[in-house]
């Protein structure tokens, strides 16, 4: 009976376990337990997907980000505070720290409440710049609901984001107009390779301070059009993630099915999407989507009864392969094959690239000597195979076999194995004779030889007779 319940137990855990592939521990940083209630269905999304909510206030003396040197919690999730700072336990060195640990940050935003000079501070760490106005917004004249802000303009109606490089896979697109109500504006570095846009202001918008009364804030805006990001992406080198939500409004519960209308002649009143969207954020941010893994690697000689072999899970299945050798020869024939698979949010699942895009293998020493695509050719009914085959250079020495695939919104895949290239062996350069440049000569060779001999012949043969007399002359002085 008790293994009954038991293994009752242990299939509940398994139904709501989270579908993060990182892990469920989220913890909440709201300033008012009030709030709350205002994002209801946001908490309940992720609540049904499978995460333990922590909810805790920056003032609580006992929250610790880290619990015996590693992350008490797998995501943080940072809602806006009207403080200046978010406590000791949130300073930006501790989330930079938590992040580099491989937890995930949810960060909003919103004008309402003003911006923590140390939330400022933390996302300067990450080349992202704020307004220096604390109360700076994003105002659009022509995009904005015509219902709820028909004299501030201060709520936006965005369309689907949409990736526009077919390069990149899309993860955020949704079906309806997006509310960003009271946005504030980032501006993203452009040195930074880590940083990506998620959802753009149009090109009329602009940032405003609604409290400058001088007007200077219109004669040197902070950024304009396509210049502003309302909801930016960074992912760490170790596929951490950090997302910031420009407005924590869009999160709320009235803005999940509100009814908006841009304005204009004949436009209709429309349900948001904003409950898609910020479900598809938080998944992303979350890790429930864009997650790779690598299932296997392998390489081996393509050369002999190996040559046959289509593709690695075949020769997997061989007994006499020799797969992953340590040493190869100079101008060998190589078959390389990696298999990716993807998090769906409930398994893992074959990894298909975006469309204009592809899995790279570099063969390389210092530099790379071939760099080459992999073809997807074959599947499981976890992972897609890549594969190559291809002839090693005339080169000896250390080399690796080295795959990084670094994408916008996907975690970084790096594999790098290490073989060692030698040179022909004393006993396996061909035989002159097989090769048909060296017949002249070894004709001349056996040529000269022949000629030589002939000559010795000749000359041993053909010794002139010694005359008589002087065979009388050599005897009388005898």
């Amino acid at each position: 009976m008790r293994l009954r319940v038991l293994g009752l137990l242990v299939g509940l855990l398994g139904l709501v376990s989270a579908l993060s592939a990182q892990g469920n521990k989220l913890l909440v940083v709201l300033e008012e337990e009030a709030d709350k209630s205002r994002y209801s269905q946001f908490w309940s999304s992720l609540s049904d997907r499978g995460f333990q909510l922590t909810y805790r206030s920056p003032k609580d003396t006992g929250l610790s980000l880290f619990q015996h040197g590693v992350p008490a919690y797998s995501h943080l999730l940072l809602l806006p505070t009207k403080a200046k700072g978010l406590g000791p336990a949130l300073t930006p060195n501790l989330i930079v720290d938590f992040v580099n640990a491989g937890s995930n940050v949810l960060l909003t935003l919103s004008s309402e409440v003003g911006i923590p000079s140390a939330i400022s501070s933390l996302l300067l760490e990450l080349d992202i710049t704020l307004p220096a106005d604390r109360n700076s917004l994003v105002v659009d004249h022509f995009n904005y609901d015509t219902k709820t802000a028909a004299e501030d303009h201060d709520i936006l109606l965005l369309p689907s984001p949409k990736q526009a490089n077919n390069a990149i896979k899309d993860y955020f697109s949704v079906d309806s107009l997006v509310a960003f109500p009271h946005a504030v504006g980032q501006v993203l570095g452009n040195a930074s390779p880590l940083l990506s846009s998620i959802l753009k202001a149009p090109s009329t918008a602009y940032t405003y301070n609604p409290k400058d009364d001088s007007g200077d804030s219109l004669e040197d805006v902070f950024a304009s059009g396509n210049q502003i990001t309302l909801v930016s992406a960074f992912q760490a080198r170790n596929s951490a993630r950090f997302t910031v939500v420009g407005s924590a409004e869009a999160l709320e519960d009235k803005w999940f099915d509100a009814a908006v209308q841009v304005p204009g002649a004949g436009k209709k009143s429309e349900k948001t999407g904003n409950k898609a969207f910020a479900e598809k954020v938080s998944a992303w941010t979350f890790k429930e989507a864009g997650v790779l893994k690598v299932e296997s690697v392998s390489h081996y000689l393509n050369e002999g009864p190996q040559s046959t072999l289509t593709n690695s899970s075949s020769a997997l299945g061989q007994a006499n392969v020799d797969l992953n050798p340590t040493i190869y020869r100079i101008k060998n024939s190589v078959h390389y094959a990696i298999a990716l698979s993807e998090w769906s949010g409930t398994h893992w699942t074959p990894f298909t690239p975006a469309a204009a895009d592809s899995v790279q293998l570099e063969f390389s020493m210092l530099s790379p000597f071939h760099r080459l695509n992999l073809i997807p050719s074959s599947q499981t009914p976890t992972a897609t195979i890549f594969t190559s085959t291809f002839t090693l250079p005339d080169q000896h020495g250390i080399f690796n076999f080295f795959v990084e695939y670094r994408r916008p919104f996907l975690t970084n895949v790096e594999e790098k194995r290490t073989v060692t290239v030698r040179h022909f062996a004393h006993d396996e350069w061909p035989r002159s004779f097989v090769i048909s440049g060296a017949w002249p000569w070894i004709g001349g060779i056996w040529v000269t030889v022949a000629g030589w001999v002939a000559f010795v012949v000749v000359w041993l043969y053909s010794k002139p007779a010694q005359p008589k007399g002087d065979l009388k002359a050599q005897g009388f002085r005898r």
